[in-house]
């Protein structure tokens, strides 16, 4: 296409269900990756599917009782906006808030996305009614996981394509925006060696040429800066303690934060860059794909959490409530790991790990491998192999040998095998009664009374040195790059902000690479299930309003 009326800098998930928007208008795109066609979709096609959807058809047969209202007060007890930046991401929380709770459903379904049946409860908090965390489950699984989002939004695509509205430009790295008097009037950058590597995989950076194409609308959604160490250490936030010596990643490595520079040389402003999420239950891939390949375990609330040292978490730190609390106190520490200890039952019961790959059974829409995650003894495969053949984590038949494993996977005699013995069974004695003092118990039956944790996501309350729920395993947990918070900012139309505080004509931002919406709209904290939806909520707006003013 020669003459296109807007180029999308981007094919992962915002870009994606933008180009669908203009597409239905009737307006002429091109799409610019820089990597090959076989990674379409960029990293959202390797999530887990989560969307954060609010008073669902899904909660209420769970006997979910959500609203709107209560979505808002758990998204600013979450966000703790405290900034004059945040007048937009503040506006875009808000749109995006109402989107989940009364449009997003429908519009997703009506490009085929269906979900499991049982919601999950992601990030619980802990702190009262008013402070972080959902107050109910909101975590609605895709069926088909990552490729179950994406996949309907790039055969809508591949539809315009064939009809002549929609034109796909792999190996096109833009380096530059070209302007005329304070317009973005097109691109320009690399065309790199075609790539024939998986999905995922590292292409190669060979530059054969040069290339420019002009537009009256450049696009971005480029993705954020997970897999760049550099950029984010750059960014970490003393308020989270020093950045870890040791990373595991766990974005591709595309996602590397290089359009944020290329607006930024224009005049783009980039707010709240110290704002990112990442995770500390990270475990390293022994099947790597990316480079530095790390997994996140998505635990339920049942496993001991010990930090380096060996001491328990406080409260309310346990599996599956605050992941950027938990990230702080780790840091406070002065080392960049943590443990998890638990038995089999539990593994079995609570341990899924992030990633449509990791998940072959929701992701292949198998309901007979699906029904098997409540029966049995053993996890799910994936869970199993790497209980089998993870360099973190270890199994043992008694508590001082897991406890002597642990220290020599850690290299140091920082854990007391004695003061361990004494915190868990302290912590089973108080399994004797129905009623306890320990937070967590009492967390792990108050989960229980959702039927869909009963059922699929918590164990029953036991005792961890029970020989009949074994063996004892340890899980090494590491930091895990994931999201980033801040972002370029726009407007509620997606418009990018310049630094005189009025939006840059012909340039708009979608996806990660603004925040999710106007530079930030999660604030400092996330709901969980709302990274995809805040791709495809910034995708729909920006396609929407480009194609308004065309």
């Amino acid at each position: 296409m020669e003459h296109p009326e807007v180029i999308i800098v981007g094919a992962g998930l915002a870009g994606l269900v933008a180009a669908t928007e203009l597409a239905q208008a009737g307006r002429r795109v091109v799409i610019m990756d820089q990597e090959p066609e076989q990674s379409i979709g960029g990293q959202a096609y390797w999530s887990f599917g989560g969307l954060f959807l609010v008073n669902s058809p899904e909660q209420r047969r769970m006997g979910i009782k959500d609203s709107y209202e209560l979505a808002w007060q758990d998204w600013m007890g979450t966000a703790g906006f405290d900034r004059i930046s945040d007048y937009w991401p503040r506006k875009w929380a808000e749109a995006y808030v109402r989107f989940a709770a009364f449009e997003k459903r429908d519009y997703v379904r009506s490009f085929g996305i269906r979900f499991f049946p049982v919601v999950g409860w992601a990030e619980r908090g802990g702190y009262g009614a008013v402070g972080h965390g959902n107050s109910v489950p909101r975590f609605h699984i895709t069926w088909g996981t990552g490729p179950g989002v994406v996949m309907p939004f790039v055969e809508a695509v591949r539809r315009a394509q064939k009809e002549g509205k929609i034109t796909l430009k792999f190996r096109h790295r833009v380096t530059r925006l070209l302007t005329s008097n304070g317009t973005v009037v097109g691109v320009a950058g690399d065309l790199l060696e075609d790539s024939h590597v998986a999905r995922g995989k590292r292409s190669n950076d060979t530059v054969t040429s040069s290339f420019e194409l002009k537009a009256p609308v450049v696009l971005v959604t480029s993705g954020g800066i997970g897999a760049n160490e550099a950029l984010v250490r750059q960014n970490w936030s003393a308020r989270l303690g020093s950045a870890p010596k040791n990373i595991v990643c766990g974005v591709p490595d595309h996602v590397d934060g290089r359009m944020l520079g290329v607006v930024q040389e224009i005049g783009g402003k980039v707010i709240h860059p110290d704002r990112m999420w990442h995770y500390t239950e990270g475990v390293k891939n022994w099947n790597p794909i990316w480079t530095n390949h790390g997994i996140r375990i998505l635990p339920g609330p049942s496993s001991l959490w010990f930090d380096a040292t060996g001491k328990r978490l406080p409260v309310p730190l346990y599996p599956g409530f605050d992941t950027l609390g938990t990230l702080k106190y780790v840091m406070d520490t002065g080392h960049d790991y943590s443990w998890f200890i638990l038995t089999q039952k539990i593994l079995k019961k609570e341990f899924a790990l992030s990633g449509s790959e990791q998940n072959p059974d929701l992701t292949d829409k198998k309901w007979g491998q699906v029904l098997k995650r409540a029966f049995g003894t053993q996890a799910t495969p994936p869970v199993e192999r790497f209980k089998a053949d993870g360099e973190d984590f270890i199994v043992r038949n008694n508590l001082r040998e897991l406890v002597a494993a642990m220290n020599e996977l850690a290299g140091n005699t920082l854990l007391d095998p004695n003061l361990i013995q004494m915190e868990i069974e302290a912590r089973d004695r108080e399994i004797d009664n129905r009623f306890s003092k320990d937070s967590q118990i009492n967390a792990i039956r108050s989960a229980r009374n959702y039927l869909g944790d009963k059922l699929i996501r918590t164990a029953k309350p036991h005792k961890i040195l029970d020989p009949d729920k074994g063996p004892l395993i340890a899980v090494r947990l590491h930091i895990l790059t994931r999201k980033t918070l801040g972002g370029l900012e726009t407007n509620l139309e997606g418009q990018v902000i310049g630094a005189s505080g009025e939006p840059i004509p012909g340039l708009y931002a979608a996806g990660e690479v603004a925040g999710f919406g106007g530079g930030g709209m999660h604030g400092y904290r996330a709901l969980e299930g709302t990274f995809l939806g805040g791709c495809i909520f910034s995708g729909r707006v920006c396609g929407r309003a480009i194609a308004n003013v065309l």
